[in-house]
């Protein structure tokens, strides 16, 4: 067996418009970088944080892809030691599953190295712990795609059911990240406690609509399943702008456009690569144009989920 392998786990967008806290998806770019390495001495130690400005702690108790580790070797009653380097690549609190790809990236590294005792959907609640320590709760919206790739349904969690469903081969995303902050506790916060029936029936529809969408390849479903009439009505006013960037996503082609998690990403889905990038340049357009910075991500759908590097 190895003594150090090197894994890239994700970024996902959760929620997926009408899917708040049961749809996510993966994408192939951008994501997040572990080095794990067997050390001597048994428990887990980060020794090496990179990309993150200093934000994160290397307390391995405190950190998400530790505490992922950690659980991992308890469960096995394992007395392995492992060192851990992580590499963020992509920006903190971007509603892009940051914390989570940190998770899966190191239970799928930990699992590999000790020669693959649990399956791959075996290691959710692992990363799961992981994604407790950074928000709060055990949440599964990123940390699932982000493992098994795809799309997924979170059905329940007592007990705990996640479905991967197919998708369409020709489905791209476009992810903009505008250079604004939003904490993920704020968007929580302000949410609705109570909603209105017929809020919610239009909401039950749009999710079944664009499960049904995905696993007949019907785009145009899809497309007029992707409205969130209960969660991004209230979120928007956190993001300068999304509402021109939303229309002008739909405007050049995407087939429906939402907030990626809690923001401030925004994310669109598309037919094919072209549009996909025109949606991209479009959605910079809005946010040049009242002077917010961005970065541009476009991507099919991952749907392998985590892969070793050389």
């Amino acid at each position: 067996m190895k003594d150090s392998i090197k894994v890239f786990a994700p970024a996902t967008v959760a929620n997926v418009a009408c899917g708040f806290d049961v749809l996510g998806f993966a994408v192939e770019n951008p994501g997040d970088e572990v080095v794990l390495t067997k050390k001597s001495t048994p428990g887990v130690k980060i020794t090496t944080i990179t990309g993150d400005e200093g934000r994160l702690t290397k307390d391995a108790d405190k950190n998400t892809v530790g505490v992922a580790v950690s659980r991992f070797l308890n469960h096995l009653q394992s007395d392995a030691g492992i060192e851990i380097t992580l590499h963020k690549k992509m920006p903190l609190g971007s509603g892009l599953g940051s914390s989570a790809a940190s998770a899966v990236a190191g239970v799928f590294a930990v699992n590999q190295l000790l020669g693959m005792p649990l399956n791959q959907q075996e290691l959710l609640p692992f990363a799961m712990e992981g994604e407790r320590i950074a928000c709060g709760s055990a949440h599964a919206d990123n940390v699932a795609p982000s493992l098994l790739g795809g799309f997924v349904l979170i059905r329940s969690y007592d007990p705990l059911d996640v479905i991967k469903i197919p998708t369409p081969a020709n489905l791209y995303s476009t992810i903009i990240h505008p250079q604004v902050e939003v904490q993920t506790k704020d968007a929580r916060e302000i949410l609705k406690k109570q909603i209105p029936l017929r809020d919610a029936v239009t909401q039950w529809g749009n999710v079944g609509g664009l499960i049904a969408g995905l696993m007949l390849s019907d785009y145009q479903l899809i497309g007029r399943s992707m409205k969130d009439v209960i969660v991004e009505p209230i979120r928007a006013i956190l993001i300068p702008g999304f509402e021109d960037v939303k229309q002008a996503a739909l405007s050049a082609g995407a087939l429906g456009c939402g907030i990626s998690g809690s923001g401030p990403s925004i994310f669109a889905l598309s037919t094919s690569e072209e549009i996909a990038h025109k949606v991209g340049n479009e959605m910079q357009k809005v946010l040049n144009s009242i002077n917010i910075g961005s970065e541009v991500y476009i991507s099919k759908i991952n749907n392998s989920g985590p892969q070793i590097l050389d």
